[in-house]
């Protein structure tokens, strides 16, 4: 039977106003029981591990779930599958509860991959409200060098339909402060380019899953997202932007973000109830 660590919280309404003033989006009314905004639950019912519990790149090598499967192996978000079955509201305890469901071993172009699939349920008042699996990929250590940068391309205008996001440092530090997140690779430049081989600080796969749901939100007033699937195609990076789009398409919102060049980073569906 896997592992499961479960944790219980009272969910004050701090981390939504702090998302909320980082993003520049609309705060609902949390003291009117209002429930929280699809994907605002990943500023809950965080681990804080030890600093001691932290491997190299920041990420806690034991204790937590998933915990690494090797030494010195890369960790990437990939994407996942989030459906709401009630309101998430602030004022009230709420209980998370973490198993890996699943872990497979692929050969890919850069060497060997471990995918884990993590399970979150969130419960408040005794039922489950949110029901979340993550895809989280681990790769082999890189060689530290990073690839060449490519001729400068054209930038792509913002259309009226789009949303762009400033990216800077300050928004990615600001962003792994909230969210807990201690990977290096966010807010350590050196760290990131030397070791890792990125050509600059990568932006947060969640925080491109939640520009996704929030371009949605934003467009679709009324009753909330019950599923939301996502996937990140590619990494993006802070000197690259962030432009988000959502499009109705019947009872379903189609999503993506690309970089201000124009190159798809992150797609995801949305369903409404």
């Amino acid at each position: 039977m896997s592992e499961l660590i479960e944790r219980t919280e009272l969910l004050v309404p701090g981390p939504a106003e702090a998302l909320s003033r980082l993003l520049n989006v609309s705060l609902p009314d949390l003291s009117a029981g209002e429930g929280l905004p699809l994907l605002w639950h990943w500023c809950y019912l965080l681990e804080r591990p030890a600093q001691e519990d932290l491997g190299a790149d920041g990420h806690p090598v034991r204790g937590t779930i998933p915990a690494p499967p090797g030494l010195g192996r890369r960790r990437m978000w990939a994407g996942g599958r989030v459906r709401t079955t009630g309101l998430l509201r602030c004022g009230e305890e709420a209980t998370r509860r973490t198993s890996i469901t699943s872990t497979r071993e692929k050969e890919g172009r850069t060497g060997r991959l471990t995918f884990v699939t993590v399970q979150h349920l969130i419960l408040q008042r005794g039922d489950v409200v949110v029901e979340e699996e993550q895809d989280i990929v681990y790769r082999d250590a890189s060689t530290g060098t990073a690839a060449p940068p490519a001729a400068p391309a054209a930038i792509v205008p913002v259309e009226p339909d789009e949303w762009a996001i400033d990216v800077t440092p300050t928004l990615l530090f600001r962003y792994s402060a909230l969210t807990y997140n201690a990977h290096r690779i966010h807010y350590d430049r050196d760290y990131a380019t030397s070791v890792e081989g990125y050509p600059g600080l990568v932006t947060h796969g969640p925080l491109q899953a939640l520009a996704m749901a929030e371009a949605a939100r934003a467009g679709r007033p009324g009753p909330g997202s019950r599923s939301f699937d996502y996937r990140l195609v590619s990494p993006l990076h802070d000197h690259q932007g962030l432009v988000a789009r959502a499009r109705a398409d019947g009872d379903q919102t189609l999503t993506s973000v690309r970089d201000v060049h124009g190159r798809q980073t992150a797609q995801g569906t949305l369903v409404f109830g």
